[in-house]
Order: structure tokens, then sequence, then C-alpha cells
């Protein structure tokens, strides 16, 4: 997964489409896609920001989301624990 745009350059697109260029001329002005240009004036739009959507799974899913405190207990103890290690130990916790 891709690294979202930063917000300059989504404000400096925004701007430029907002003062009357097409958001083709945007897309070719600034380097970045058509569909860029064009995801985000819908965004700011119907959205009212400009901020990129969050990336990922929502938090708290997952196989290991019940493991969760548990994990980050015991790497927070042990930084330097390996996975294996950590697997081992779950599997102890969880039978």
């Amino acid at each position: 997964m891709g690294k979202p745009l930063s917000i300059d350059l989504r404000e400096r697109v925004l701007s430029f489409v907002e003062a009357g260029h097409s958001r083709r001329a945007a897309a070719q002005h600034f380097d970045v896609s058509v569909s860029f240009a064009v995801k985000l004036m819908t965004r700011a739009r119907v959205t009212g920001t400009i901020k990129p959507a969050r990336q990922g799974r929502p938090p708290g899913r997952g196989k290991l989301a019940p493991f969760g405190g548990f994990l980050g207990t015991r790497g927070d103890a042990e930084p330097d624990i390996t996975m294996p290690e950590l697997a081992e130990e779950l599997a102890k916790v969880t039978s």
C-alpha cells in the first residue's frame, strides 16, 4: 500500500482547481494522476476535508486482536523477544 500524498500538495491542487483550472490541468501541473485530482476534489466536496482516508485494517480486528493486551505488555517487558518465543508464550497462555 502506498503512502498518501502530503497535505501541502493536496492544498495546492485544491487551490489550483478552485482558481478555475480543470482537474486534468491540476494533475499535469503538479505531476500527479488525474485520478488523484478528481478523487481529491470529490473528497473535499463530500466530506469537507482533504485529509487522506485511513489505510489498512480497522483497529481492533484480526486474529490477534483478542491478545493485543498480552502481546503489547510482553513486547514492552522484553523488547528483544523473537516471534517464535512470543508465539510459544501465547500458545501457553491460550491453552
